[in-house]
Parts: structure tokens; sequence; C-alpha cells
């Protein structure tokens, strides 16, 4: 799907979780440069370390958008936009799942765009982060993996 096809799924994501957001703070932004997946198939000639660029804003402590590109486990260029819903924390770690859309992988639907939900949690310092999320093994179409997503956030936080 292009760029430009895409709009209405970005746009039915993303709005209403600006809707939530308190106001818009650029400091807030975290940035990542990908994922590294560690894949339960390891014998299957994937690629682990997937680079990319991605954004996720906190609308609240329990809601992030986010939005990225990056070189899937597949060596083809993915998209992803979606809405982290983070309800549960535990000694500092937040539990939820990461819900929206993705696209390139060449066996699942064809590389266009497909529905994820994605159990994730995060472990975030002042400027530092890591999400750790469980990609699930889908039969014939997507492999499962253990992913890491380190982030960084610009700016003084308190």
């Amino acid at each position: 799907m292009t760029p430009l096809r895409m709009l209405p799924l970005l746009s039915a994501l993303l709005l209403p979780g600006l809707a939530l957001a308190q106001s818009f703070e650029p400091k807030n932004i975290w940035v990542n440069p990908g994922f590294y997946s560690a894949h339960f198939d390891s014998g299957k000639g994937l690629e682990n370390a997937n680079p990319g660029l991605g954004f996720e804003y906190p609308l609240n402590d329990t809601y992030r958008v986010t939005a990225g590109t990056f070189h899937n486990s597949n060596r083809r260029q993915s998209h992803y936009v979606g809405l982290y819903i983070l309800p549960f924390e535990f000694y500092g770690v937040k539990f939820g799942a990461v819900v929206g859309g993705f696209d390139g992988y060449p066996d699942y639907r064809n590389g266009n765009w497909f529905p994820a939900i994605i159990p994730t949690a995060a472990i975030e310092g002042k400027n530092w982060g890591l999400n750790i999320a469980y990609v699930p093994t889908i039969r014939n179409r997507l492999y499962g993996a253990i992913s890491f997503q380190l982030k960084y956030r610009f700016g003084t936080h308190e």
C-alpha cells in the first residue's frame, strides 16, 4: 500500500489518541533506531537486527501513539502505526500491548497492511527506555520473536 493510501488507517489510529493528549511537548517524543529480534526459529536465516526509525509519543501514563519504519526480518522494508496501551505497572515496568498495523511481510497478505496486537513491556528512565515485545508466530506467515527496541528522548525530564 502506498504511503498516501495508508493515510486513512494512520488517521483512524492516531487521531483518537491525540485527543487524549493534555498538551503537546516535543521533548516527550521517544526516538528509536529500530528493533533487535531474537527469533524463536533461529535456523530460518532471519535477520535479527532490524534497523529503522520510529517515534513514540506519550499521551498520558497509559497511552502512547507510535509510528515508524524498519528493515524487517525478511529483509524487506516495513512500516507501522499504533497505540501502546500500558495500564499495568510492576516495580517500574509498564505492561500492556501495542495495537496497530504493519506492512512489508511478504508471506502475510502479500506484504500489505495487517492488524496486530502485540504484548509489550516498557522500562523507562528520564531519557533512555526499552520496549520489549512478544511477537507471536503465525504459521506460514510471520516468524515469532522477542523484540527489543531501545529508545531515547531529548530534553530535560524530571
